[in-house]
Protein backbone atom coordinates (compact mmCIF):
# COMPACT_ATOMS: atom_id res chain seq x y z
CA UNK A 1 0.00 0.00 0.00
CA UNK A 2 2.81 2.39 0.97
CA UNK A 3 4.56 1.78 -2.35
CA UNK A 4 1.32 2.34 -4.28
CA UNK A 5 0.64 5.61 -2.43
CA UNK A 6 4.20 6.79 -3.03
CA UNK A 7 3.94 5.94 -6.72
CA UNK A 8 0.59 7.75 -7.02
CA UNK A 9 2.01 10.76 -5.22
CA UNK A 10 5.00 10.88 -7.58
CA UNK A 11 2.73 10.64 -10.63
CA UNK A 12 0.53 13.42 -9.26
CA UNK A 13 3.59 15.60 -8.71
CA UNK A 14 4.80 15.04 -12.28
CA UNK A 15 1.32 15.78 -13.63
CA UNK A 16 1.08 18.91 -11.52
CA UNK A 17 4.46 20.16 -12.71
CA UNK A 18 3.43 19.60 -16.33
CA UNK A 19 0.23 21.60 -15.81
CA UNK A 20 2.14 24.43 -14.20
CA UNK A 21 4.74 24.48 -16.98
CA UNK A 22 1.93 24.50 -19.54
CA UNK A 23 0.35 27.46 -17.77
CA UNK A 24 3.62 29.37 -17.96
CA UNK A 25 3.92 28.72 -21.71
CA UNK A 26 0.23 29.55 -22.25
CA UNK A 27 0.57 32.85 -20.39
CA UNK A 28 3.72 33.76 -22.31
CA UNK A 29 1.91 33.04 -25.58
CA UNK A 30 -1.07 35.11 -24.51
CA UNK A 31 1.30 37.93 -23.62
CA UNK A 32 2.92 37.82 -27.06
CA UNK A 33 -0.45 37.70 -28.82
CA UNK A 34 -1.78 40.65 -26.82
CA UNK A 35 1.19 42.80 -27.78
CA UNK A 36 0.95 41.89 -31.49
CA UNK A 37 -2.78 42.48 -31.65
CA UNK A 38 -2.51 45.88 -29.97
CA UNK A 39 0.30 46.88 -32.28
CA UNK A 40 -1.66 45.94 -35.41
CA UNK A 41 -4.83 47.78 -34.34
CA UNK A 42 -3.19 50.93 -32.99
CA UNK A 43 -0.93 51.36 -36.00
CA UNK A 44 -3.97 51.67 -38.25
CA UNK A 45 -5.21 54.72 -36.36
CA UNK A 46 -4.50 58.32 -37.26
CA UNK A 47 -0.92 59.63 -37.39
CA UNK A 48 -1.11 61.29 -33.97
CA UNK A 49 -2.32 58.29 -31.95
CA UNK A 50 0.97 56.43 -31.42
CA UNK A 51 1.61 57.08 -27.73
CA UNK A 52 -1.44 55.23 -26.41
CA UNK A 53 -0.18 51.84 -27.66
CA UNK A 54 2.73 51.49 -25.24
CA UNK A 55 0.55 52.22 -22.21
CA UNK A 56 -2.04 49.62 -23.18
CA UNK A 57 0.60 47.00 -23.88
CA UNK A 58 2.21 47.58 -20.48
CA UNK A 59 -1.14 46.99 -18.78
CA UNK A 60 -1.59 43.71 -20.66
CA UNK A 61 1.96 42.67 -19.79
CA UNK A 62 1.44 43.41 -16.09
CA UNK A 63 -1.73 41.33 -16.01
CA UNK A 64 0.03 38.41 -17.65
CA UNK A 65 3.16 38.69 -15.50
CA UNK A 66 1.09 38.42 -12.32
CA UNK A 67 0.25 34.83 -13.25
CA UNK A 68 3.81 33.66 -13.90
CA UNK A 69 5.09 33.55 -10.26
CA UNK A 70 1.97 31.64 -9.23
CA UNK A 71 2.68 28.94 -11.81
CA UNK A 72 6.29 28.58 -10.67
CA UNK A 73 5.40 28.19 -6.96
CA UNK A 74 2.97 25.37 -7.63
CA UNK A 75 5.68 22.94 -8.75
CA UNK A 76 7.23 22.89 -5.25
CA UNK A 77 4.04 21.95 -3.37
CA UNK A 78 2.90 18.44 -2.42
CA UNK A 79 1.04 16.53 -5.11
CA UNK A 80 -2.33 16.35 -3.36
CA UNK A 81 -2.32 20.04 -2.33
CA UNK A 82 -1.31 21.12 -5.82
CA UNK A 83 -3.95 18.98 -7.49
CA UNK A 84 -6.60 20.41 -5.15
CA UNK A 85 -5.51 24.02 -5.81
CA UNK A 86 -5.47 23.49 -9.55
CA UNK A 87 -8.93 21.93 -9.46
CA UNK A 88 -10.27 24.83 -7.39
CA UNK A 89 -8.73 27.41 -9.69
CA UNK A 90 -10.16 25.62 -12.70
CA UNK A 91 -13.64 25.81 -11.14
CA UNK A 92 -13.22 29.53 -10.42
CA UNK A 93 -12.15 30.17 -13.99
CA UNK A 94 -8.66 31.47 -13.10
CA UNK A 95 -6.85 28.55 -14.73
CA UNK A 96 -7.21 27.98 -18.42
CA UNK A 97 -7.06 24.63 -20.17
CA UNK A 98 -3.87 22.64 -19.62
CA UNK A 99 -3.52 22.33 -23.37
CA UNK A 100 -1.50 25.17 -24.96
CA UNK A 101 -3.62 27.75 -26.75
CA UNK A 102 -3.19 28.03 -30.46
CA UNK A 103 -2.17 31.53 -31.46
CA UNK A 104 -4.94 32.99 -33.56
CA UNK A 105 -5.03 36.27 -35.40
CA UNK A 106 -7.49 38.87 -34.20
CA UNK A 107 -10.51 38.59 -36.44
CA UNK A 108 -11.38 41.89 -38.02
CA UNK A 109 -14.91 43.15 -38.06
CA UNK A 110 -16.21 42.69 -41.56
CA UNK A 111 -19.15 45.00 -41.20
CA UNK A 112 -18.83 47.73 -38.59
CA UNK A 113 -21.85 49.32 -36.98
CA UNK A 114 -23.17 52.42 -38.66
CA UNK A 115 -21.85 55.54 -36.92
CA UNK A 116 -24.18 58.51 -36.72
CA UNK A 117 -22.61 61.45 -38.59
CA UNK A 118 -21.40 64.39 -36.54
CA UNK A 119 -21.97 66.55 -39.62
CA UNK A 120 -23.57 65.72 -42.95
CA UNK A 121 -21.33 65.72 -46.02
CA UNK A 122 -21.71 68.91 -48.03
CA UNK A 123 -23.23 68.50 -51.47
CA UNK A 124 -21.99 70.77 -54.24
CA UNK A 125 -19.09 72.25 -52.26
CA UNK A 126 -16.22 73.66 -54.28
CA UNK A 127 -13.78 72.04 -51.85
CA UNK A 128 -12.87 68.43 -51.16
CA UNK A 129 -11.99 68.56 -47.46
CA UNK A 130 -11.51 65.63 -45.09
CA UNK A 131 -9.11 64.09 -42.60
CA UNK A 132 -6.82 61.13 -42.02
CA UNK A 133 -9.19 58.39 -40.81
CA UNK A 134 -8.62 55.02 -39.16
CA UNK A 135 -8.88 51.64 -40.92
CA UNK A 136 -8.80 49.58 -37.71
CA UNK A 137 -10.71 46.37 -38.45
CA UNK A 138 -10.19 46.63 -42.20
CA UNK A 139 -9.69 49.18 -44.97
CA UNK A 140 -13.47 49.27 -45.59
CA UNK A 141 -13.99 50.91 -42.19
CA UNK A 142 -12.45 54.09 -43.58
CA UNK A 143 -15.77 54.74 -45.32
CA UNK A 144 -17.87 54.84 -42.15
CA UNK A 145 -15.18 56.94 -40.45
CA UNK A 146 -15.14 59.60 -43.17
CA UNK A 147 -18.94 59.72 -43.25
CA UNK A 148 -18.89 60.20 -39.46
CA UNK A 149 -17.05 63.52 -39.77
CA UNK A 150 -18.85 64.73 -42.90
CA UNK A 151 -15.77 64.52 -45.13
CA UNK A 152 -15.56 64.74 -48.91
CA UNK A 153 -11.91 63.66 -48.96
CA UNK A 154 -9.84 61.32 -46.81
CA UNK A 155 -6.43 59.87 -46.11
CA UNK A 156 -5.59 56.51 -44.54
CA UNK A 157 -2.77 54.05 -43.94
CA UNK A 158 -3.11 51.03 -46.21
CA UNK A 159 -1.53 48.75 -43.57
CA UNK A 160 0.38 48.93 -40.28
CA UNK A 161 2.77 51.82 -40.94
CA UNK A 162 5.13 50.84 -38.10
CA UNK A 163 5.89 47.30 -39.26
CA UNK A 164 7.81 46.02 -42.27
CA UNK A 165 5.95 42.73 -42.55
CA UNK A 166 2.20 42.89 -43.09
CA UNK A 167 -0.39 40.36 -44.29
CA UNK A 168 -1.86 40.78 -47.74
CA UNK A 169 -4.98 42.91 -48.02
CA UNK A 170 -8.14 40.92 -47.37
CA UNK A 171 -10.06 40.64 -50.69
CA UNK A 172 -13.37 40.81 -48.83
CA UNK A 173 -12.33 44.09 -47.19
CA UNK A 174 -11.29 45.48 -50.58
CA UNK A 175 -14.68 44.59 -52.05
CA UNK A 176 -16.50 46.16 -49.10
CA UNK A 177 -14.39 49.33 -49.51
CA UNK A 178 -15.30 49.66 -53.19
CA UNK A 179 -18.97 48.83 -52.52
CA UNK A 180 -19.06 51.47 -49.78
CA UNK A 181 -17.60 54.07 -52.14
CA UNK A 182 -20.28 53.32 -54.75
CA UNK A 183 -23.08 53.37 -52.19
CA UNK A 184 -22.10 56.80 -50.85
CA UNK A 185 -20.98 58.36 -54.17
CA UNK A 186 -17.33 58.56 -53.11
CA UNK A 187 -14.76 58.70 -55.90
CA UNK A 188 -11.59 57.28 -54.29
CA UNK A 189 -9.57 58.08 -57.38
CA UNK A 190 -10.19 61.80 -56.87
CA UNK A 191 -10.62 62.31 -53.13
CA UNK A 192 -8.46 59.67 -51.40
CA UNK A 193 -4.82 60.32 -50.49
CA UNK A 194 -3.25 57.34 -48.65
CA UNK A 195 -0.15 58.05 -46.57
CA UNK A 196 2.99 55.93 -46.92
CA UNK A 197 4.84 54.20 -44.10
CA UNK A 198 7.11 56.31 -41.90
CA UNK A 199 9.69 53.51 -42.06
CA UNK A 200 10.31 53.83 -45.79
CA UNK A 201 13.37 55.79 -46.92
CA UNK A 202 13.80 55.53 -50.69
CA UNK A 203 17.02 57.54 -50.49
CA UNK A 204 18.97 54.90 -48.54
CA UNK A 205 21.96 53.51 -50.50
CA UNK A 206 22.39 50.22 -48.59
CA UNK A 207 21.24 47.29 -50.76
CA UNK A 208 19.21 45.53 -48.04
CA UNK A 209 17.63 48.74 -46.72
CA UNK A 210 16.83 49.79 -50.27
CA UNK A 211 15.17 46.45 -51.01
CA UNK A 212 13.13 46.59 -47.81
CA UNK A 213 11.94 50.15 -48.45
CA UNK A 214 11.04 49.47 -52.07
CA UNK A 215 9.06 46.35 -51.16
CA UNK A 216 6.83 48.31 -48.76
CA UNK A 217 6.49 51.23 -51.20
CA UNK A 218 5.59 48.93 -54.10
CA UNK A 219 3.09 46.98 -51.96
CA UNK A 220 1.24 50.18 -51.08
CA UNK A 221 0.99 51.16 -54.74
CA UNK A 222 -0.48 47.77 -55.68
CA UNK A 223 -3.05 48.13 -52.89
CA UNK A 224 -4.02 51.57 -54.22
CA UNK A 225 -4.47 50.09 -57.68
CA UNK A 226 -6.68 47.27 -56.34
CA UNK A 227 -8.88 49.76 -54.45
CA UNK A 228 -9.26 52.21 -57.33
CA UNK A 229 -7.20 54.89 -55.54
CA UNK A 230 -5.26 57.14 -57.92
CA UNK A 231 -3.00 59.17 -55.56
CA UNK A 232 -0.39 57.96 -53.06
CA UNK A 233 1.45 60.37 -50.74
CA UNK A 234 4.86 59.60 -49.23
CA UNK A 235 7.79 61.32 -47.52
CA UNK A 236 10.68 61.55 -50.01
CA UNK A 237 13.36 60.33 -47.59
CA UNK A 238 16.60 61.47 -45.99
CA UNK A 239 20.21 61.40 -47.13
CA UNK A 240 21.80 60.67 -43.77
CA UNK A 241 23.73 57.74 -45.30
CA UNK A 242 24.65 59.41 -48.59
CA UNK A 243 24.86 62.78 -50.36
CA UNK A 244 21.79 64.86 -51.16
CA UNK A 245 22.41 64.47 -54.89
CA UNK A 246 22.67 60.70 -54.65
CA UNK A 247 19.64 60.53 -52.33
CA UNK A 248 17.52 62.39 -54.89
CA UNK A 249 18.77 60.06 -57.61
CA UNK A 250 17.89 56.96 -55.56
CA UNK A 251 14.36 58.24 -54.86
CA UNK A 252 13.75 58.77 -58.58
CA UNK A 253 15.17 55.33 -59.41
CA UNK A 254 12.77 53.64 -56.98
CA UNK A 255 9.81 55.63 -58.29
CA UNK A 256 10.69 54.76 -61.90
CA UNK A 257 11.04 51.08 -61.04
CA UNK A 258 7.60 51.05 -59.40
CA UNK A 259 6.02 52.92 -62.31
CA UNK A 260 7.31 50.32 -64.77
CA UNK A 261 5.58 47.50 -62.87
CA UNK A 262 2.07 46.86 -64.31
CA UNK A 263 0.77 45.81 -60.86
CA UNK A 264 0.90 49.48 -59.76
CA UNK A 265 -1.53 50.50 -62.50
CA UNK A 266 -1.53 54.25 -63.10
CA UNK A 267 -1.24 55.33 -59.48
CA UNK A 268 0.33 58.78 -59.13
CA UNK A 269 3.17 58.94 -56.59
CA UNK A 270 2.88 62.20 -54.61
CA UNK A 271 5.92 63.75 -52.89
CA UNK A 272 5.12 65.50 -49.61
CA UNK A 273 6.78 68.80 -48.71
CA UNK A 274 8.83 68.60 -45.50
CA UNK A 275 9.45 71.03 -42.62
CA UNK A 276 13.11 70.48 -41.83
CA UNK A 277 16.34 70.86 -43.75
CA UNK A 278 19.64 69.13 -42.99
CA UNK A 279 19.51 65.52 -44.19
CA UNK A 280 15.77 65.62 -44.91
CA UNK A 281 14.93 65.71 -48.61
CA UNK A 282 11.85 67.78 -49.51
CA UNK A 283 12.37 70.81 -47.25
CA UNK A 284 12.65 73.04 -50.33
CA UNK A 285 10.69 73.22 -53.57
CA UNK A 286 13.98 72.70 -55.40
CA UNK A 287 14.47 69.27 -53.80
CA UNK A 288 11.14 68.10 -55.18
CA UNK A 289 11.76 69.67 -58.59
CA UNK A 290 15.03 67.76 -58.89
CA UNK A 291 13.32 64.46 -58.10
CA UNK A 292 10.55 65.15 -60.62
CA UNK A 293 13.15 65.99 -63.28
CA UNK A 294 14.54 62.44 -62.97
CA UNK A 295 11.15 60.69 -63.04
CA UNK A 296 10.47 59.19 -66.47
CA UNK A 297 6.65 59.20 -66.43
CA UNK A 298 5.70 62.77 -65.57
CA UNK A 299 2.02 61.85 -65.56
CA UNK A 300 2.57 59.71 -62.47
CA UNK A 301 4.42 62.11 -60.18
CA UNK A 302 3.08 65.02 -58.14
CA UNK A 303 3.38 67.06 -54.94
CA UNK A 304 1.34 67.41 -51.76
CA UNK A 305 1.72 70.77 -50.02
CA UNK A 306 1.60 70.46 -46.24
CA UNK A 307 0.77 73.96 -44.97
CA UNK A 308 2.47 73.45 -41.60
CA UNK A 309 5.59 72.00 -43.23
CA UNK A 310 6.13 74.69 -45.85
CA UNK A 311 5.47 77.47 -43.31
CA UNK A 312 8.06 75.97 -40.94
CA UNK A 313 10.43 75.60 -43.91
CA UNK A 314 10.17 79.31 -44.77
CA UNK A 315 7.30 79.66 -47.28
CA UNK A 316 4.76 82.23 -46.03
CA UNK A 317 0.98 82.03 -46.54
CA UNK A 318 -0.35 84.56 -44.02
CA UNK A 319 -1.26 87.52 -46.24
CA UNK A 320 -2.63 87.62 -49.78
CA UNK A 321 0.70 88.96 -51.06
CA UNK A 322 2.78 86.38 -49.17
CA UNK A 323 0.50 83.59 -50.35
CA UNK A 324 0.69 84.76 -53.96
CA UNK A 325 4.50 84.93 -53.76
CA UNK A 326 4.76 81.38 -52.37
CA UNK A 327 2.45 79.95 -55.01
CA UNK A 328 4.35 81.78 -57.74
CA UNK A 329 7.61 80.30 -56.47
CA UNK A 330 6.03 76.85 -56.46
CA UNK A 331 4.88 77.35 -60.04
CA UNK A 332 8.28 78.70 -61.15
CA UNK A 333 10.34 75.95 -59.48
CA UNK A 334 8.05 72.90 -59.72
CA UNK A 335 4.96 73.80 -61.75
CA UNK A 336 1.34 74.07 -60.57
CA UNK A 337 0.39 71.15 -62.80
CA UNK A 338 2.23 68.88 -60.34
CA UNK A 339 0.21 70.07 -57.32
CA UNK A 340 -2.11 67.15 -56.53
CA UNK A 341 -3.20 67.61 -52.90
CA UNK A 342 -2.90 69.49 -49.60
CA UNK A 343 -2.33 68.55 -45.99
CA UNK A 344 -4.19 71.28 -44.12
CA UNK A 345 -2.58 72.07 -40.76
CA UNK A 346 -1.84 75.17 -38.73
CA UNK A 347 1.57 75.42 -37.02
CA UNK A 348 2.37 75.60 -33.31
CA UNK A 349 5.89 76.72 -34.25
CA UNK A 350 6.86 80.12 -35.72
CA UNK A 351 7.74 80.90 -39.32
CA UNK A 352 10.97 79.30 -40.59
CA UNK A 353 11.41 77.33 -37.33
CA UNK A 354 11.88 74.02 -39.20
CA UNK A 355 9.72 72.31 -36.59
CA UNK A 356 6.87 70.01 -37.59
CA UNK A 357 4.21 70.76 -34.96
CA UNK A 358 0.63 70.67 -36.22
CA UNK A 359 -2.03 72.89 -34.67
CA UNK A 360 -5.77 73.21 -35.16
CA UNK A 361 -6.89 75.56 -37.90
CA UNK A 362 -6.64 79.20 -36.84
CA UNK A 363 -4.97 78.48 -33.49
CA UNK A 364 -1.35 78.48 -34.68
CA UNK A 365 1.14 80.89 -36.22
CA UNK A 366 -0.38 80.53 -39.69
CA UNK A 367 -3.74 81.86 -38.52
CA UNK A 368 -7.17 81.71 -40.14
CA UNK A 369 -6.30 84.11 -42.97
CA UNK A 370 -3.74 81.69 -44.39
CA UNK A 371 -6.50 79.13 -44.91
CA UNK A 372 -8.86 81.78 -46.26
CA UNK A 373 -6.22 82.47 -48.92
CA UNK A 374 -5.98 78.77 -49.81
CA UNK A 375 -9.67 77.87 -50.02
CA UNK A 376 -10.46 80.95 -52.10
CA UNK A 377 -7.83 80.10 -54.71
CA UNK A 378 -10.00 78.67 -57.50
CA UNK A 379 -7.00 76.84 -58.99
CA UNK A 380 -7.06 74.52 -55.97
CA UNK A 381 -10.77 73.69 -55.95
CA UNK A 382 -11.31 69.96 -56.35
CA UNK A 383 -7.95 68.91 -54.91
CA UNK A 384 -8.04 66.65 -51.82
CA UNK A 385 -7.42 68.76 -48.70
CA UNK A 386 -6.62 66.52 -45.76
CA UNK A 387 -6.73 67.67 -42.14
CA UNK A 388 -3.99 66.26 -39.89
CA UNK A 389 -4.79 68.60 -37.03
CA UNK A 390 -4.60 67.29 -33.42
CA UNK A 391 -7.93 66.10 -32.01
CA UNK A 392 -6.76 64.79 -28.64
CA UNK A 393 -8.54 66.31 -25.64
CA UNK A 394 -8.57 65.68 -21.88
CA UNK A 395 -11.86 64.29 -20.62
CA UNK A 396 -13.58 64.93 -17.29
CA UNK A 397 -11.83 61.84 -15.93
CA UNK A 398 -8.44 63.39 -16.71
CA UNK A 399 -7.72 60.88 -19.48
CA UNK A 400 -6.82 61.82 -23.06
CA UNK A 401 -9.16 60.83 -25.84
CA UNK A 402 -9.88 61.71 -29.48
CA UNK A 403 -12.63 64.19 -30.21
CA UNK A 404 -13.73 63.75 -33.83
CA UNK A 405 -16.08 66.72 -33.57
CA UNK A 406 -12.98 68.91 -34.03
CA UNK A 407 -12.47 67.60 -37.56
CA UNK A 408 -16.20 67.80 -38.32
CA UNK A 409 -16.22 71.49 -37.29
CA UNK A 410 -13.01 72.31 -39.17
CA UNK A 411 -14.35 70.76 -42.38
CA UNK A 412 -17.49 72.90 -42.21
CA UNK A 413 -15.49 75.98 -41.26
CA UNK A 414 -13.13 75.65 -44.27
CA UNK A 415 -16.08 75.14 -46.62
CA UNK A 416 -17.76 78.22 -45.16
CA UNK A 417 -14.65 80.37 -45.69
CA UNK A 418 -15.11 80.16 -49.46
CA UNK A 419 -16.36 83.58 -50.55
CA UNK A 420 -16.37 85.00 -47.01
CA UNK A 421 -15.19 88.61 -46.60
CA UNK A 422 -12.30 88.83 -44.11
CA UNK A 423 -13.60 92.24 -43.01
CA UNK A 424 -17.02 90.94 -42.02
CA UNK A 425 -17.92 90.55 -38.34
CA UNK A 426 -18.38 86.78 -38.63
CA UNK A 427 -14.84 86.22 -39.91
CA UNK A 428 -13.21 88.57 -37.42
CA UNK A 429 -15.06 87.02 -34.47
CA UNK A 430 -14.06 83.52 -35.57
CA UNK A 431 -10.47 84.59 -36.17
CA UNK A 432 -10.16 86.12 -32.68
CA UNK A 433 -11.79 83.13 -30.96
CA UNK A 434 -9.39 80.65 -32.60
CA UNK A 435 -6.37 82.90 -32.08
CA UNK A 436 -7.14 83.21 -28.36
CA UNK A 437 -7.65 79.45 -28.09
CA UNK A 438 -4.11 78.78 -29.29
CA UNK A 439 -2.30 81.53 -27.38
CA UNK A 440 -0.77 79.37 -24.65
CA UNK A 441 0.61 76.77 -27.08
CA UNK A 442 2.01 79.40 -29.44
CA UNK A 443 3.78 81.12 -26.56
CA UNK A 444 5.12 77.85 -25.15
CA UNK A 445 6.57 76.62 -28.46
CA UNK A 446 7.65 80.09 -29.53
CA UNK A 447 9.65 80.44 -26.33
CA UNK A 448 11.34 77.08 -27.02
CA UNK A 449 12.31 78.18 -30.53
CA UNK A 450 13.73 81.51 -29.34
CA UNK A 451 15.79 79.87 -26.61
CA UNK A 452 17.20 77.41 -29.13
CA UNK A 453 18.09 80.27 -31.50
CA UNK A 454 20.01 82.03 -28.75
CA UNK A 455 21.75 78.83 -27.77
CA UNK A 456 22.76 78.12 -31.37
CA UNK A 457 23.97 81.71 -31.82
CA UNK A 458 26.17 81.57 -28.75
CA UNK A 459 29.75 80.63 -29.67
CA UNK A 460 30.66 77.32 -28.15
CA UNK A 461 33.61 77.43 -25.80
CA UNK A 462 36.39 75.19 -26.96
CA UNK A 463 37.31 72.60 -24.40
CA UNK A 464 40.96 72.90 -23.43
CA UNK A 465 42.81 69.67 -23.21
CA UNK A 466 44.55 69.10 -19.95
CA UNK A 467 48.29 68.84 -20.50
CA UNK A 468 50.07 66.58 -18.14
CA UNK A 469 53.37 68.18 -17.13
CA UNK A 470 56.25 66.05 -15.97
CA UNK A 471 57.29 67.54 -12.64
CA UNK A 472 60.87 66.43 -13.16
CA UNK A 473 61.34 68.41 -16.37
CA UNK A 474 59.27 71.38 -15.12
CA UNK A 475 61.53 72.10 -12.16
CA UNK A 476 64.69 74.18 -12.62
CA UNK A 477 66.16 72.81 -9.48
Amino acid sequence: MARTRTKDLAQDEVSTKRKADTLVETVKLAKSTAVDELDDDEALETPKSKKRTSKRVKVEENKVDEQLPIAKKRTSKKAKETATELADEDKNGTLESAEPKKRTAKKAKVKGAEIAPLEERSVGSKLRVGAHVSIAGGVHNAISNLLHIGANAFALFLKNQRKWDNPAMDPEHATLFMDGCKKHSIQPGDCCLPHGSYLVNLAHPDAERKKQAYKSFHDDLTRCHQLGIRLYNFHPGNCNATTRENGIKLIAENVNKAHRDPSTGQVVTVLETMASLGNTIGGTFLDLAEIIALVENKERIGVCLDTCHIFAAGYDLRTPDAYAATMKEFDDVIGLSYLKAFHINDSKAPFRSHRDLHARIGTGYLGLRSFHNIVNDERLHGLPMILETPIEVVGEDGKKKEDKTIWAREIKMLEKLVGMDVDCAEFQTLEKTLFDEGTSERERVGDQVERKKKKDATPKKSKRKKVEVNSDTESDE
